[in-house]
């Protein structure tokens, strides 16, 4: 469904290419990140919900350089911000 949704959202999609990880940069650096808690060749059906959270919770609250040192939680509040200040700013009430 990406060609309705491009049209709906009017986005552009782009694939990277089997075997083309230099294209997946974000997603390949994630899953090395993923990596250094759970090996390689584990099970993850035998992982519990409470070690899933919490390397969630270290990774979104490890600094990345690409967010200028921020942790992707704080780049995301920042950004959630913005985008609410701007709803109120240009939200007209009669």
């Amino acid at each position: 469904m990406h060609e309705k949704l491009s049209r709906e959202l009017s986005a552009d999609w782009y694939f990277a290419y089997p075997y083309h990880s230099w294209e997946r940069g974000l997603s390949e650096n994630t899953k090395g990140l993923i990596r250094q808690y759970f090996p390689k060749g584990m099970d993850f059906a035998e992982m519990k919900q409470e070690d899933a959270q919490k390397v969630m919770d270290k990774l979104n609250n490890r600094p990345r350089k690409y967010l200028g040192f921020k942790t992707p939680n704080q780049g995301y509040s920042s950004e959630l911000i913005h985008m609410l200040r701007f709803k109120l700013e240009t939200t007209h009430y009669i």
